[in-house]
């Protein structure tokens, strides 16, 4: 069965994630901004990239490589077309997360927003051990209620992701990280409109 995530639409998911009652996209931007110059490094992996939300904040001075991973090829196409003046440094991956015969290349630093829910915590180590990076810095979803996806005229659009997603521990997950070599160093969290949050753990290795 094909992923969930195929099915998407960029549009949709963006006009989403970027309502007022939702302000996950801004929110999300304004982290990256800081994810990327908060520790030293000349390459950084983004896992489930999706439209390329908070690339604009990529120096290409300070990175030599930047890889793009998503699992969805029209998302990668929307990356490339929005983001020309990256394109000495920026690569794209096409890969699913979750497969045995997984490759992805070595980076510095490893950038996992709202990505760790859909593979869960044992093919999230796998993928760390693959890019072998210095740092980790990732975003999980913290819920009030019941429901991950917030309500919205395209709530509809996420219905299968059921199928997928993972609830995350925040406690959970920084055990999983020590586990294979990765201490927790910081956290950040950030309120949403709707109740919900999202919570910045970063892990160096």
């Amino acid at each position: 069965m094909d992923n969930p995530w195929m099915e998407i639409e960029l549009d949709d998911y963006e006009k989403h994630m970027s309502l007022d009652t939702v302000f996950q996209l801004q929110t999300m931007n304004q982290i990256m901004k800081k994810q990327f110059y908060t520790y030293p490094a000349e390459s950084v992996l983004i896992l489930g990239v999706a439209g390329g939300n908070g690339l604009e904040h990529i120096d290409c001075c300070t990175f030599k490589n930047v890889y793009g991973v998503d699992i969805n090829e029209k998302y990668l196409a929307a990356c490339k077309k929005r983001y020309p003046r990256l394109r000495e440094v920026f690569s794209l991956i096409c890969a699913d997360l979750t497969s045995d015969n997984l490759q992805l290349p070595h980076s510095d630093l490893l950038i996992a927003n709202l990505l760790i829910e859909y593979i869960g915590y044992k093919c999230f180590k796998n993928v760390v051990q693959i890019v072998n990076p210095r740092y980790v810095s990732c975003v999980i979803q913290i819920n009030t209620g019941e429901e991950f996806v917030s309500n919205s005229p395209y709530s509809h659009v996420f219905d299968r992701l059921d199928e997928v997603h993972c609830h995350i521990e925040d406690s959970a997950l920084t055990e999983a990280m020590s586990s294979i070599g990765y201490k927790r160093v910081c956290s950040e969290k950030h309120e949403l409109p709707n109740g919900k949050a999202l919570l910045r753990i970063d892990y160096a290795g």
